[in-house]
């Protein structure tokens, strides 16, 4: 898929986990919720990052486009020392590291730790870089007539508004993990399902995507998951722009109203 639907599936992803807490008993904090929904959108774009024309690759200048050729070669190298007897010889590493489960958990696993260890200018870095994406993501097209430099200050902005919020007694930075320490802990979770509800996109369309590796599937360890071929659809097809993004608002729109008690 495109940043666009990632970054509509991974907000609207988040919603819908803060509607299902709210009914299980478990309320998010307002600021929770939309703190988390906005670093799931930007966390939706990040898997890309092994592609030098995906809009994360663009979205940081110099320094995202040179992260990018690393990432990639990477992925390829990994991609090359694992591969099994069926898995095809590639050239890049694109949709392969970066789109596992695997990659999911580190990179969750890795801010959480910076949120914790980092202080609050860890989790001010950990905001402006997802909220950055989330901006090239939700807005795209304002974000694309813009220059770099505003939407870098948009999400710098919000990232300090934010963060200050969530200071706040009851706000929740200790959402989830109460524990001496333990503020912002729960940084991680939206990453981690950003990525996973990108890796989940791409698997729908005709190229699948790799989620289950190093898991083999017959003679391939690099299965490119995804439903029977009739059911896949190109990225950027008309499926995607007519049917999923306005299926992801309307999803997001009723999770949201869940979360907030109004469902």
């Amino acid at each position: 898929m495109m940043g666009p639907a990632h970054s509509l599936s991974g907000a609207a992803a988040w919603l819908g986990v803060g509607a299902a807490t709210g009914a299980a008993g478990h309320p998010m904090p307002w600021p929770v919720l939309v703190v988390g929904a906005l670093i799931c959108a930007g966390a939706a774009l990040a898997p890309d990052l092994d592609h030098k024309s995906a809009t994360i690759s663009r979205a940081f200048g110099p320094l995202s486009r040179g992260l990018c050729e690393v990432i990639d070669r990477i992925s390829h190298a990994t991609y090359q020392a694992t591969r099994k007897a069926g898995d095809p010889r590639r050239s890049g590493g694109h949709r392969t590291l970066t789109h596992t489960w695997v990659w999911a958990m580190l990179i969750g696993g890795g801010a959480s730790a910076l949120a914790v260890t980092g202080g609050r200018w860890a989790v001010l870095g950990l905001l402006f870089v997802h909220m950055v994406l989330a901006v090239e993501g939700l807005l795209w097209r304002m974000a694309r007539v813009s220059s770099d430099v505003l939407v870098w200050l948009l999400g710098a902005t919000s990232a300090w508004i934010l963060a200050d919020i969530l200071n706040k007694p009851g706000n929740g930075s200790d959402w989830l993990f109460t524990g001496a320490g333990q503020e912002y802990l729960w940084l991680g979770l939206p990453i981690v399902l950003g990525a996973l509800v990108h890796d989940i996109g791409d698997a729908l369309t005709v190229s699948g995507c790799p989620i289950l590796w190093p898991i083999p599937i017959g003679r391939k360890r690099w299965y490119p998951l995804g439903p029977p071929r009739m059911m896949r659809f190109r990225a950027g097809s008309w499926i995607e722009l007519k049917v999923l993004m306005p299926v992801f608002m309307l999803l997001g729109g009723v999770g949201g109203l869940g979360a907030l008690g109004f469902l």
